[in-house]
């Protein structure tokens, strides 16, 4: 039996349901197959000493492993990503197809969360999207973008805008669809993902949202419940907003526009998934962010340490988008 779900613009197909999509009554089309519990037969053929390696990451977990490894099969036709809890993907090239197992201390939702994160990420990359590590609100026709370094926020500010009741587009992840000129952010998937210490901000305690895995100190809050909204069509980027580091500087929150000559250094910091990109999709991913940069504005956020200015920073952000010339 197939499963059906659209997230970044892309069309699924899977073999077991995916935790945190909402399925689709009908295969409209297939832009990924995506096969859970197994990997290809053929991947016997290429034992690990004679696979490239393409990328080892610089963190380690506490058993001093890397949080993921990366090697190159078949003369570059597919990636194989092994994570330091022995998840295990394969992705071939062209971003069509993708197998996944996991170890038996492991779960089905664990591997759905990193699929629906790195691994769409890298899928998306391959088929030249260029991605932000970013969350993106809706405002009317358009679009505002959360960028910033992990641990800076963006899903905690999304999660204030929801409960201002602004529809969420994205999380962690927003990919840039270029026509002509603009850019349109396709919506993710209705969840979004905070750590506890974010749910405690907003909510006065870390356990009122259900766990995102039965592994991770990581929670979710369903953005299909009543009250909330998820935009389901795609909308053009009007702005995209960085989250710098936070300071207890009284006039905190505040936001500096950032140079134009500085945008384009800005937007490559934030960029998603660039452990996959070789100097042609480097070269690619330049040239689209430096059209970013020359037609949207580019504001850099600082917050306050004190979480009681999170309202502040949101309203801030609100008025400033709503003032640019749309």
């Amino acid at each position: 039996m197939a499963f059906f779900y659209c997230a970044f613009g892309l069309y699924l197909s899977c073999n077991q349901p995916i935790p945190g999509l909402v399925a689709l009554p009908v295969n409209l089309r297939k832009d990924v197959q995506v096969y859970l519990g197994f990997l290809p037969p053929w991947l016997k053929q290429f034992p690990e000493e004679e696979q490239q390696v393409w990328s080892v990451s610089q963190y380690k977990d506490e058993h001093d492993r890397p949080i993921l490894k990366v090697w190159l099969l078949a003369d570059g036709a597919y990636f194989r990503l092994l994570y330091h809890d022995r998840t295990e993907f394969i992705i071939d090239r062209k971003g069509s197809e993708v197998w996944a197992v996991w170890s038996d201390s492991s779960s089905l939702e664990d591997t759905a969360t990193y699929l629906l994160g790195p691994i769409l990420g890298s899928i998306l990359r391959l088929r030249n999207v260029v991605c932000l590590h970013a969350s993106a609100v809706a405002v009317g026709d358009k679009c505002f973008a959360i960028a910033g370094a992990s641990g800076a926020g963006k899903s905690t500010t999304a999660a204030a805008f929801a409960e201002a009741g602004l529809p969420i587009l994205s999380d962690d992840i927003v990919s840039l669809w270029e026509q002509e000129k603009s850019f349109l952010v396709q919506p993710a998937y209705p969840r979004l993902r905070l750590w506890s210490s974010s749910v405690q901000t907003l909510y006065g305690k870390s356990d009122v949202l259900p766990c995102l895995t039965p592994n991770w100190d990581k929670r979710y809050l369903d953005l299909t419940q009543q009250g909330y909204k998820f935009q389901q069509q795609a909308l053009p980027l009007g702005a995209i907003y960085i989250l710098n580091s936070r300071t207890n500087n009284p006039t905190a929150p505040f936001i500096n526009t950032v140079p134009a000559h500085q945008s384009l250094i800005k937007l490559l910091a934030n960029t998603y998934a660039t452990s996959f990109l070789d100097k042609q999709l480097r070269a690619q991913e330049f040239d689209v962010l430096g059209r970013v940069a020359a037609n949207l504005p580019v504001k850099l956020v600082t917050p306050h340490t004190d979480s009681k200015f999170l309202g502040k920073l949101c309203d801030l952000i609100w008025e400033d988008f709503q003032s640019i010339d749309r």
